[in-house]
């Protein structure tokens, strides 16, 4: 009893010793990471992560592969282990699990600044925790305050579907029954998928939506830029396009493209539709894709989507 007394005080004594932050867990939207921000710091609206009133203090929040972790992790479990610029690396302590963390001074021009940088694990992805203090921002927000924030870091399983959609740049209305609703990148793209990202997404049918470049100026250039854009998605290989027509979609010009190939680790074959939509400063790209066994009851699927993207506002 008298161990479990003295262990209490001091635990009592390190929560009161810990660096201020703000109270409670704050994902910024579109990211399954998040922490409790330091006092001074709130969500950021040009990135994912916090910055303070002047913005010169910026804490980014993302999400890397899921294999970034574990390469970290035993990179850094070597006795010798240092950072690619020299620097040994810490752990950390997290509601997710031990966090790797490193500590280096940099320039952000003309002006010194600390940096500080972790990773920790996800599960199905890696946790990225990045923060750059400036000189005269360190002596309020020190390192311990930095580490202590760090700490508070956790992650989520899912980001609500509705939080993901709000990010984009359109109106998603149909989501075509699809099991899972991924934003590759918050605000850039989003991933319709009936498989996730532990088994993969190629085994079963799946649609990409994003904006991508600016319209082409001549309808002529429509069909060039289409066959190279479909025949040049990441992961597709040996691609053969069967189709390649102009169309209109809910009244605006489109094209659409499709290809035979073979996606993803299984060398799956693939049946794969493109639809580029103009009409505004940016071609709208959807892209779904296929097992060619499944084809036939998932492009329906494919075109319910397509056809329920509206413009925002």
């Amino acid at each position: 009893m008298k161990y479990v007394r003295h262990l209490t005080v001091v635990v009592l004594l390190l929560v009161a010793m810990r660096p201020a932050a703000a109270a409670g867990v704050i994902y910024p939207p579109g990211v399954r990471v998040g922490l409790s921000p330091a006092v001074g710091l709130s969500l950021a609206k040009s990135f994912t992560g916090f910055q303070s009133d002047d913005k010169s203090v910026k804490v980014l929040v993302t999400e890397l592969p899921p294999s970034a972790y574990d390469e970290v992790k035993t990179a850094f479990s070597k006795p010798d282990a240092l950072g690619p610029t020299g620097i040994r690396p810490q752990t950390i302590e997290t509601a997710a699990g031990t966090a790797y963390y490193t500590v280096e001074v940099g320039k952000d021009g003309a002006n010194t600044v600390q940096r500080y940088s972790m990773i920790l694990p996800g599960g199905t992805f890696s946790g990225y925790v990045a923060a750059e203090i400036p000189a005269n921002a360190t002596k309020i927000l020190s390192e311990d305050v930095i580490r202590a924030m760090f700490a508070t870091a956790t992650v989520r399983k899912e980001v609500p579907v509705a939080e993901q959609l709000s990010l984009m740049p359109f109106n998603v209305t149909e989501l075509g029954n699809f099991k899972n609703v991924r934003t590759l990148a918050p605000g850039a793209a989003v991933i319709l998928a009936d498989g996730d990202e532990s088994t993969g997404f190629e085994p079963a049918p799946f649609m990409i939506i994003g904006l991508i470049g600016h319209t082409p100026p001549e309808p002529a250039d429509r069909t060039r830029i289409a066959q190279e854009a479909a025949t040049q998605i990441p992961g597709v290989r040996d691609a053969k396009v069967t189709v390649s027509e102009p169309i209109r979609v809910g009244g605006q010009p489109a094209y659409e493209t499709r290809i035979d190939a073979t996606s993803g680790k299984d060398n799956t074959s693939v049946t794969v539709v493109q639809w580029l939509l103009f009409g505004g400063a940016n071609m709208l790209r959807i892209v779904g894709s296929a097992p060619r066994d499944q084809w036939s009851s998932a492009f329906p699927r494919f075109r319910a989507v397509r056809d329920g993207i509206q413009p925002r506002g």
